[in-house]
């Protein structure tokens, strides 16, 4: 069987709890709402993988952690993403991180061979049904202050199940930073 994988940061509850309130403001617009479960930074997203893979992937996720500290995450604002290209979601857009992108960028060349680059973390808050917005008569601007911090002390190796009524994701293992 192939499990498809991601790493991820998982959000605290007050914050997926804020957010929420935010998708509430916002239901009526053609936007498929990411599940309040489902609120998370993707630091790397990997695909599908064998169990043998998997089990890897975890090794390799544990030895990249024990070279970091935690660090914060600043969430700034919500916008319509991604930056300078057509709306396709709603997201809440984090300010540039050394620690997260140096996190990212030792997992890519760890798993990935992945290329270096800016990293600004992100939450996918929802996804536009572009058919449907296309036909809204006047589009939401979307530039709404959201800022709060919290602190990133693990990192999770994350499943995506993919069903008709949207992804549903869980933790295969959760891996302290140092």
């Amino acid at each position: 069987m192939k499990r498809r994988l991601f790493i991820a940061i998982n959000l605290p509850e007050n914050i997926k709890n804020k957010l929420i309130d935010y998708q509430r403001k916002w239901a009526d617009l053609p936007v498929r709402w990411t599940l309040k479960n489902n609120l998370h930074i993707t630091l790397v997203f990997i695909g599908y993988v064998s169990d043998d893979e998997m089990y890897e992937i975890i090794n390799i996720v544990k030895e990249v952690a024990r070279q970091h500290n935690p660090f914060n995450i600043n969430l700034k604002r919500i916008i319509l993403g991604p930056p300078d290209k057509p709306a396709r979601m709603f997201w809440v857009e984090g300010e540039k991180s050394e620690e997260s992108a140096k996190l990212k960028n030792d997992l890519e060349d760890s798993l990935l061979k992945g290329t270096r680059g800016a990293y600004r973390p992100h939450i996918t808050l929802g996804r536009i049904k572009q058919g449907q917005w296309q036909e809204l008569d006047s589009k939401p601007q979307v530039d709404e202050k959201f800022e709060y911090s919290f602190s990133v002390e693990t990192i999770e190796v994350m499943q995506s199940n993919l069903k008709r009524t949207g992804a549903e994701y869980s933790i295969l293992e959760s891996v302290g930073l140092e």
